[in-house]
């Protein structure tokens, strides 16, 4: 995630900050749980910070890393995507969908049943759990995240879509180097990616609705 328990609090700070911003400024209540994805981020971040502080091992807040990270961020954001994405994305969205219950599942059943730990290295910070069929499961994941950003139709999930395929490789690419784990920044970078899309709209058209949306912020009042 972070370097360092600091810039895991700061960057998580600033992070769902920017989430609670796109949470008030989102106008369709389908696209809330994309919006609020830097708030989940963010938390994730603080979490670490904790794991950080902890030097790692087996506490309550590696346990707390491990079940954002692993069984709820797959189905939140594939659901999330499934939810904000047009009419016509959403077919080709349930696949990523049923990969993200099944992967979740399985992460689920694992970390209900075998511990987790964290371990301190450097400037980075390793988790492990054993988790079978650890292949098949990746794929399960990164089909069920990336893969519903940048199947969703949608410009701005695409490219968000795209920029964290790009951190997550760098990024683990960092981490086995035992350097520095630099995912902070492209959560950042994938907040502000989110702040954009809740700015301007679904399809980069601000205050347009698709028939049948219900807008609720800001509230409407009816005038004559």
């Amino acid at each position: 995630m972070c370097w360092s328990a600091t810039a895991d609090l700061a960057a998580g700070t600033v992070i769902t900050a920017v989430g609670v911003v796109c949470v008030l400024r989102v106008r369709r209540a389908r696209d809330l749980p994309v919006a609020a994805l830097p708030v989940l981020l963010g938390v994730h971040q603080l979490v670490e910070a904790a794991v950080w502080n902890a030097g790692g091992g087996c506490g309550p807040a590696t346990t707390a890393w491990a079940v954002i990270a692993l069984p709820v961020l797959p189905v939140w954001v594939a659901f999330g995507v499934l939810l904000a994405a047009g009419p016509g994305a959403r077919r080709v969205l349930w696949g990523p969908a049923a990969a993200g219950l099944a992967t979740a599942a399985v992460l689920a059943y694992c970390l209900a049943t075998r511990p987790v730990a964290a371990e301190v290295r450097g400037h980075t910070i390793g988790y492990g759990v054993a988790v079978p069929y650890a292949p098949l499961v990746l794929a399960g994941y990164l089909f069920a995240t990336l893969g519903a950003l940048l199947l969703s139709g949608d410009r701005g999930l695409r490219l968000l879509g795209a920029v964290l395929a790009a951190g997550a490789v760098a990024c683990a690419a960092l981490w086995r180097l035992e350097f520095a784990s630099t995912w902070c920044a492209f959560a950042a970078v994938a907040s502000v990616l989110v702040l954009g899309r809740v700015r301007r709209g679904p399809g980069g058209r601000p205050g347009r609705a698709d028939p049948g949306d219900h807008w609720f912020w800001p509230p409407r009042t009816n005038s004559r």
